[in-house]
């Protein structure tokens, strides 16, 4: 194994000294004694390892194809095993081929720095979501380095980039991968940093679910992907930059199954009934629980929240006691109030609500005993 991945000298698990032939095999050996399943990459390149001439042939999903059952490798970061006994037979047969890691399967978020000598893109670009005036002066902006340094210093953090107690992989174009691992079952999605879709930063990319990252020590043509200090693990997601993935798109819309308004607070709503202050006071009712969502960062509920307000608007609108603009402007405001920059998410939800909602209007004579 290559000393710069060995374990501590007081780690039982520390492997004797390997020859050259030999270091990818264990290389992925060692990613898999930690429960990162990995896939072979093609010798020399970064990407996996070619399918067979069946799969190359014929188009078809990964669950489908027999030879990830039979132990081939096809399909690359589908393919990856926590397997020693086949991950032997892979490298030992193929000791050129580098080592990948599926990252959804290993609980890994890796943040990806790029160091690109390109121009930047349009001001909207280089931090989604957060606007950047004309007057502010972006010279020596030039790469992926900066623009985390300048989100981590908005959010009151240090960057990434310089956070010594994660895993942090230079990569042989200048780059630099830092690892940390998930805390709760979210499946965070990957991203590109060039992205006009879903990006953190322009020129960091986001590695997660859907993706792959590679191992520490890899050789490719451009280079060998070395570790930097000490440090061999990943580091916790921290909880400002797991918001900031959370804001910039980073979790699949999950958008829950409405549920019925409770009677008790149906009844509340439609004794609010009649005039302009009855409906603002009724509005207020309703949007409570989601504006309260905005007094804590995490796990309030917030899409819940937001769902509920939306099924009940719903059920007023189809009643005629609210107009459809009126129900989408309130949940809208008060969406945005409570999670800014999850604007398209919100969207989905409120839309999701609404049409649930107008299913069963809400009459004055449901509240009544």
């Amino acid at each position: 194994m290559p000393a710069e991945l060995r374990f501590s000298p007081g780690d039982s698990q520390q492997p004797a000294p390997e020859s050259s032939a030999s270091a990818m095999l264990a290389t992925a050996r060692w990613c898999a004694r930690r429960g990162w399943p990995v896939h072979p990459l093609a010798a020399g390149r970064k990407t996996p390892a070619a399918n067979c001439t069946h799969c190359r042939a014929a188009r078809h999903a990964p669950a489908e194809c027999p030879c990830l059952p039979a132990g081939r490798w096809c399909h690359g970061f589908h393919a990856a095993t926590l397997d020693q006994r086949r991950i032997s037979q892979w490298w030992g047969a193929h000791p050129e081929f580098g080592v990948g890691i599926a990252c959804g399967p290993a609980g890994l978020v890796v943040i990806d720095i790029d160091a690109h000598p390109t121009q930047p893109p349009s001001r909207d670009r280089i931090l989604p979501g957060i606007p950047i005036a004309d007057h502010i002066d972006l010279t020596g902006l030039a790469n992926g380095f900066h623009t985390l340094a300048v989100l981590a210093a908005l959010r009151g953090h240090p960057s990434p980039a310089d956070d010594h107690t994660a895993l942090r992989v230079r990569t042989p174009s200048g780059g630099l991968h830092v690892w940390y691992r998930t805390t709760d079952n979210r499946r965070w999605r990957c991203s590109s940093g060039s992205s006009q879709g879903t990006a953190l930063a322009w020129q960091v990319d986001v590695r997660a679910h859907g993706g792959y990252i590679i191992a520490p020590g890899t050789t490719t043509d451009a280079g060998t992907y070395t570790p930097v200090g000490a440090v061999r693990e990943p580091a916790a997601l921290p909880v400002w930059l797991a918001q900031e993935l959370e804001r910039t798109g980073h979790l699949p819309a999950s958008i829950p199954a409405p549920r019925p308004v409770p009677p008790r607070a149906r009844q509340a709503v439609l004794a609010a009934g009649g005039g302009r202050d009855r409906i603002q006071r009724m509005l207020s009712s309703v949007l409570a629980p989601v504006e309260a969502c905005g007094k804590v960062t995490e796990g309030a509920g917030f899409s819940d929240a937001l769902n509920r307000a939306a099924y009940t608007l719903g059920g007023l609108v189809a009643a005629s006691r609210l107009t459809e603009e009126e129900a989408v402007q309130a949940l809208t405001q008060a969406a945005a109030t409570a999670r800014p920059g999850q604007e398209r998410r919100a969207a989905q939800i409120i839309r999701s609500g609404l049409t649930a909602g107008r299913k069963r209007p809400l009459h004055p004579q449901e509240g009544r005993p």
